[in-house]
């Protein structure tokens, strides 16, 4: 017997893109259902050769659903996630709503797969930012074997990490130029065509932006609460796949050779390192792969124990839905969920 499995935010870009991974990966579903705000009702989602009809989430019975993979707005989960979790069905979030709170699990399963049995809490596990879960993925090796002390990254996140309306607004905007019709902003506070803006999310007090914040946070939550880090998170123009620009400070000494050696034998990482042209990856390649690649190692000579390197991954998968299946697929491998109707 298999478990049933609920996706709510099932006609988003990363609803839909959970569907297809369950599907990819052999996830031990036999049954999955698509659930979205009423508005969506009766829309269809793709899940392999199978078409599901889109289910009201407002009122879904989850006492038979044994995970649900929540994808729907961190309002959406604020309200529903609590009172799924009461119903005994596991919440994998993949919104902001319960990353910092102590009695949720923060889970990138190639970095801290055994904090996961803290679920039992509330039936709630967080997803990272997707800007975080690509950084930490490639810090995690390197910091179990030289002790990161400082991190300063810069990102180069697509429009895709702002929703299906920040790709429609680049697309959009992209033809106007071209065609010389004006210009309209709606979902970015700038023209985003042809243009960078180091602006994602709301500013704090302290003049960074929340989605800075968040990779402190959520890198010292579930790497090491010690290490330093400040980012600078920029939106480009790249409609998949976001890439960084990370230095690193270690407390040992590390060559590039050592690391890159790290890094490809590390789980989810994958070196892509010539040093010549095109001997490095860059967003348009990460699209639809799950893998999180590292190019560009390279010393730092201005600190001790210092290096430089290019991470990039595709947001919507590594960055938000592969990662929830993969969380999913921990709780299975851990023995820490039954189908309820075998147990029952």
């Amino acid at each position: 017997m298999g478990f049933k499995i609920a996706v709510a935010g099932a006609t988003g870009n990363v609803g839909r893109e959970m569907l297809n991974i369950l599907e990819e990966r052999g996830f031990p579903a036999d049954e999955v259902v698509a659930l979205a705000s009423r508005r969506s009702v009766g829309q269809e989602a793709s899940y392999g050769d199978k078409t599901l009809k889109v289910k009201a989430l407002e009122n879904y019975d989850f006492s038979d659903t044994d995970i649900c993979l929540m994808s729907a707005g961190g309002g959406v989960s604020q309200e529903y996630s609590p009172r799924i979790g009461k119903q005994g069905c596991v919440v994998i979030d993949n919104s902001s709503a319960f990353r910092y709170d102590q009695d949720v699990p923060l889970i990138v399963p190639e970095v801290n797969p055994d904090a996961v049995e803290g679920f039992r809490k509330k039936n709630i596990i967080a997803n990272p930012n997707c800007s975080t879960a690509q950084l930490v993925v490639a810090l995690k090796p390197l910091h179990d074997a030289a002790t990161i002390r400082r991190v300063i990254v810069s990102t180069y996140q697509s429009v895709s990490g702002a929703g299906k309306e920040g790709m429609d607004e680049l697309f959009e905007q992209t033809r106007a130029v071209f065609v010389a019709d004006p210009i309209s902003t709606k979902k970015f506070t700038k023209r985003i065509a042809f243009n960078v803006i180091p602006h994602i999310d709301v500013f704090m007090d302290d003049g960074f932006t929340k989605e800075e914040w968040k990779m402190v946070a959520e890198t010292k939550k579930m790497l090491d609460p010690k290490i330093k880090l400040t980012a600078t998170c920029v939106r480009v123009p790249v409609f998949i796949g976001h890439a960084e620009s990370v230095n690193i400070e270690f407390a040992k000494p590390i060559t590039a050779d050592e690391a890159r050696e790290i890094l490809r034998e590390a789980p989810g990482c994958q070196v892509i390192d010539k040093r010549e042209d095109g001997g490095y990856i860059t967003p348009y390649e990460s699209a639809g792969e799950d893998a999180t690649y590292i190019s560009r190692l390279r010393e730092d000579s201005t600190i001790d124990n210092g290096l430089a390197m290019w991470v990039v991954s595709d947001n919507l998968r590594k960055g938000a839905a592969l990662n929830t299946v993969q969380i999913a697929e921990l709780l299975v491998a851990k023995g820490l969920i039954q189908p309820k109707r075998q147990a029952a």
